[in-house]
């Protein structure tokens, strides 16, 4: 008997400390993310590039009546807190959506038959979203910079900040898509996606250059809220609460679409 409980207490697996997630599992997720020259090119890359070649001809344009001479902001700061938020969105949502990658290989299959815990599995995708995503607004964020755009010191972190955290939502998102669509290629699906988005979103054109029914419908994208709320801090407007709303329900749907998905999923092992 004692030796039939050994054999047991053998083939019992231990659950481990965190159900998993540690610090040795994450830096290797977050190699991988770096490892991908696509996925760097879309969230560091590109925004730096569309802040140069779009943001920076207007660094001496000013984007209120006071003159940037006299202490006004530029366009050019405008456009660049924009292109932090589009590149966290983007570097959010490739990261989430690489669930998708590993269930086209059948990684994920392999990882359900080891003591991680699924919980700790997609804690371990949020936070290596959230670390791309940070790379991807300070890369932008140094372009200006170094570029030479102003903008008072509690604007630099309290946008940087709203751009960063807020793009959980498109971590939702990319978890959402990435364990409904069953491909390797998701970003090829979401890449248009995103950029859509982001232009009803106000992040390459302002809203106000659109007609009206587009502005209206354009404040019920998941996009909106995030950019409203990031370049507040540049414009000194008091944001809608209808953006903090935008944002709130977005993630929400997202995020309750990702958990439906990858109960789905975990039930096929």
């Amino acid at each position: 008997m004692s030796t039939i409980a050994t054999s047991a207490e053998r083939l019992t697996r231990s659950t481990p400390p965190l159900g998993g997630f540690n610090l040795t599992f994450l830096a290797i997720e977050f190699r991988r993310r770096l490892r991908n020259r696509r996925t760097l090119a879309f969230t560091v890359v590109m925004p730096v590039a569309l802040f140069l070649l779009v943001g920076l001809p207007l660094k001496d344009t000013p984007l209120t009546s006071q003159s940037i001479a006299d202490g006004g902001l530029s366009v050019a700061a405008y456009i660049l807190i924009s292109m932090a938020v589009y590149g966290a969105m983007v570097a959010s949502t490739s990261a989430g959506g690489a669930v998708a990658v590993e269930r086209a290989t059948g990684w994920s299959r392999q990882l359900r038959l080891t003591p991680l815990n699924p919980v700790a599995y997609i804690a371990t995708k949020v936070v290596s979203s959230l670390v791309l995503g940070l790379l991807a607004v300070v890369a932008t964020f140094a372009a200006g910079l170094i570029a030479g755009v102003q903008m008072p010191v509690q604007v630099w972190i309290l946008s940087g900040l709203v751009a960063w955290l807020g793009s959980l939502v498109f971590t939702a998102l990319g978890l959402f898509i990435g364990y409904l669509v069953p491909t390797e290629n998701v970003m090829q699906f979401l890449g248009p996606i995103l950029a859509v988005l982001a232009l009803f979103g106000g992040l390459f054109t302002p809203l106000d250059q659109f007609p009206q029914v587009i502005q209206d419908i354009a404040r019920w994208t998941p996009v909106y809220g995030l950019g409203e709320i990031a370049r507040a801090p540049l414009t000194g407007a008091d944001f809608d609460m209808l953006a903090v709303v935008n944002i709130v329900v977005w993630l929400a749907i997202f995020a309750l679409g990702a958990a439906l998905a990858f109960r789905r999923d975990t039930k096929r092992v």
